[in-house]
């Protein structure tokens, strides 16, 4: 990385929110002008630098104090105290609308936007059509600006600031208010910016986003500075903030926690259900310190039962679903070559899952005995429920061990993978 391009240092925002109102004759006789005032910090002493060449993702829920960031940087707010030095042009694309006038026509304020952002008219000349082609709004772009969809604000918003030639592009969120294929073109665009070098600090809510895109990440939180960190990292920090917000980190709800009673009567000797099932337990690494395990995590399930009958050849079968019930692993005691005969009375059966392969998501399992023939005696679904959190940049559900190489250039190194027509290339087969 190169030089500092912007240098956030102990920025604070404070916003003065009127409390109370006077609406009655007497109460404005006996207060006066006066109204009450509270303030409002909607930046506490935020500091951290963006290199030259560097993607940096900031996270944090709504009011967390992102967008107030970002104008701060952009010189729309000055900070109360503290300071923003920013070296280089920059091009900022903050809430939806911002600097479109809404009387003027799509071409009008594309060269309002230019000159705002230090333009001049021939410079948007040059320009012009390249943003009204990257917008795809050429049938509107004569139309005022008051008629467009949030879809087209963004476009052409978007279109204005990546092709002011910017050395540092700030995006706020409002990326996702775009179609699915105009997020992948901003998306590609952003990728350019970073392959000629340029600085762009991203505001988003998508978690897969920031891994995927930027170099590091920023969490806020009320206006605090969380985390600095690398994206994975950040986004989990990110994660369990909003956990511990939600008040979902209590342990002990019936499917949602490490253990879940299952509720069953031990009636008298069943013959058709000699097995049931009485409760379910799940542990991991610090399971009594954080309601999440990580990838690579040991995970163990384990499943009460009371067999009313001495019972041979029985078998206990795992299932686990993503959050969209699909099912993505199935396994049993049969199937592992365990061989189980219980005798009267209650017992615990673990099942241990080794280096877990699963990436962030929440997932469900199901548990189930059975005979060894497939007479089924109990299955509870979902018997609970756990959550997975990855550090890393790789996305998706599952993690698999991946390695790359670059075979040598040789013929014959390339045709010992080659299909069978092509291995005549080389002059030694």
């Amino acid at each position: 990385m190169g030089e500092v391009a912007v240098d956030i240092k102990d920025v604070s925002k404070r916003f003065r929110l009127a409390t109370g109102k006077y609406n009655s004759l007497k109460e404005r006789v006996i207060h006066g002008s006066r109204t009450s005032h509270e303030d409002f910090w909607a930046l506490n002493h935020v500091s951290f630098k963006v290199n030259e060449g560097e993607t940096i993702g900031i996270l944090g829920r709504n009011g967390s104090g992102k967008s107030t960031l970002l104008k701060c940087i952009c010189g729309v707010l000055q900070p109360t105290s503290g300071e923003v030095v920013v070296r280089g042009k920059l091009a900022g694309l903050l809430e939806l609308g911002a600097g479109f006038q809404q009387d003027l026509t799509g071409r009008e304020n594309v060269y309002l936007n230019g000159s705002l952002l230090g333009m001049s008219k021939k410079e948007v000349d040059k320009v012009f059509d390249a943003i009204v082609d990257f917008s795809e709004l050429e049938e509107f772009i004569d139309g005022p600006v008051k008629f467009y969809s949030s879809g087209m604000y963004v476009r052409l918003g978007f279109a204005v600031a990546v092709n002011v030639d910017p050395d540092i592009l700030v995006v706020d969120e409002v990326l996702a208010v775009g179609d699915e294929r105009f997020q992948r073109k901003c998306i590609d665009r952003v990728k350019l910016f970073q392959k000629e070098g340029r600085t762009i600090m991203l505001v988003t809510h998508s978690p897969d986003q920031v891994r995927f895109i930027c170099d590091r990440a920023v969490v806020l939180s009320h206006g605090n500075l969380m985390t600095d960190c690398l994206p994975g990292e950040a986004v989990r920090i990110f994660r369990e903030g909003l956990l511990e917000e939600d008040g979902t980190l209590a342990i002990g709800e019936e499917g949602a926690g490490p253990t879940s009673p299952i509720a069953v009567s031990l009636e008298a000797p069943n013959v058709e259900h000699p097995v049931r099932l009485t409760y379910s337990v799940h542990t991991y690494p610090r399971a009594e310190e954080v309601s999440y395990l990580s990838t690579g995590d040991t995970l163990t399930i384990g499943v009460g039962y009371h067999a009313s009958i001495a019972t041979d050849d029985v078998v206990f079968a795992l299932e686990v679903h993503d959050d969209n019930d699909s099912t993505i692993f199935r396994t049993d005691t049969d199937i592992m070559g365990k061989h189980f005969d219980l005798p009267v009375g209650p017992g615990l059966v673990n099942f241990d899952i080794s280096d877990v392969p699963l990436l962030d998501g929440k997932f469900t399992y199901m548990v189930g005995v059975q005979s060894r023939g497939g007479v089924l005696y109990d299955w509870r679904e979902p018997a609970g429920s756990f959550e997975v959190m990855y550090p890393g940049k790789t996305t998706g559900t599952l993690f698999l061990k991946v390695n790359a190489n670059l075979l040598p250039p040789e013929v014959h190194s390339i045709a010992v993978l080659a299909p069978e027509e092509l291995k005549h290339l080389d002059p030694q087969s």
